[in-house]
């Protein structure tokens, strides 16, 4: 056996008590300690996007770390679900997702390369979202019966937009063709913007939309409001009729987003991302920014959030069996 003379014992001592305080100082860094990416599985400018561009901005200010907003868009938002669901649980990958992608996806498509449930843990519903009946204004109605009417005098021609295959917009569209009869046709895009977008430009004539990214369009006039779809009048459109208000009581949409985080991420870090965003949620700066979209703060805790996620996805495979699209895809 070789034996070490003191000073390479002393050495090889010293190296360890290097290693280990090295050690000790990576375990008692305090989060976080670098760069926070929330990924939003939309393009830039969506409702989702405002609200996550919102919280990052106040979330950078009060933890002294960059929080990115990293936008994913495709796939009705599985490519950026999935790119979380398989990020390492370590709290420096958060997704700020959606109604359709967390509990809609799953009725809709035979397969997915994640599990709500399993793959995600949740973290607190930001915000509830207004959902807007908005038409191209070239159409010559200004109610929701006056589009009817004008739907059954065009069988087949009224072209209605979505935001993908299965996703809330499209069953939206669905309850409304439905509960009226009507005769349209669905035209699905790869998400919110470019929907908006085929709107504005007159490739479709009505659309069931986010009320925080339609407001833009709404009030430069590019697109006209008919109805939101909550129980009462949206904070944002007070003169607007709900959709049970202008007759159609059963075609009531509401959507929501919410932070989760991947399956595993330490629960002391969950519970300081919960709480720092429905603190900046809930103050004055935010609330009235996004109460003015239409986007009404939540600031839910992890276990209601987790609870809302199971009743709405109870609620979303009634909706797609009805509308025959469960498993469609």
């Amino acid at each position: 056996m070789k034996t070490l003379h003191f000073p390479q014992f002393a050495l090889c001592l010293g190296c360890a008590a290097v290693v280990t305080l090295a050690c000790s100082a990576a375990v008692a860094q305090p989060y976080p300690s670098r760069p926070v990416r929330i990924v939003v599985p939309q393009a830039a400018g969506g409702g989702v996007d405002i609200m996550a561009r919102s919280v990052a901005q106040k979330l950078t200010e009060s933890w002294g770390q960059q929080v990115i907003v990293d936008n994913r868009p495709g796939a009705n938002g599985i490519i950026g679900i999935e790119a979380v669901a398989k990020s390492k649980p370590d709290g420096y990958t958060l997704s700020a997702a959606f109604t359709s992608v967390l509990t809609i996806n799953p009725h809709v498509y035979k397969t997915l390369p994640y599990d709500t449930f399993r793959d995600l843990a949740p973290i607190s519903q930001t915000v509830t979202n207004t959902i807007v009946l908005i038409v191209h204004p070239s159409l010559p109605v200004k109610s929701v019966k006056e589009l009817v009417a004008l739907g059954r005098s065009r069988p087949g021609q009224l072209d209605y937009g979505s935001f993908g295959v299965g996703n809330m917009t499209h069953l939206a569209g669905e309850l409304l063709r439905v509960e009226t009869g009507l005769n349209m046709v669905h035209v699905p895009y790869k998400g919110e913007t470019p929907a908006l977008t085929e709107l504005i430009g007159g490739q479709v004539a009505l659309l069931f939309a986010v009320s925080s990214a339609a407001a833009p369009h709404i009030r430069a006039g590019r697109a006209r409001l008919l109805a939101t779809g909550g129980e009462k009048r949206a904070t944002a459109w007070p003169d607007t009729p709900t959709m049970i208000e202008a007759g159609f009581p059963k075609v009531q949409v509401t959507g929501w987003n919410g932070f989760l985080a991947p399956a595993g991420t330490p629960p002391e870090i969950i519970q300081m991302v919960y709480r720092d965003s429905a603190r900046h949620l809930s103050g004055a700066e935010l609330r009235d920014r996004l109460s003015a979209l239409g986007a009404e703060p939540a600031g839910t805790t992890p276990e209601q959030f987790a609870a809302f996620l199971r009743s709405e996805t109870d609620k979303w495979l009634r909706v797609s069996k009805a509308a025959g699209i469960y498993k469609s895809q």
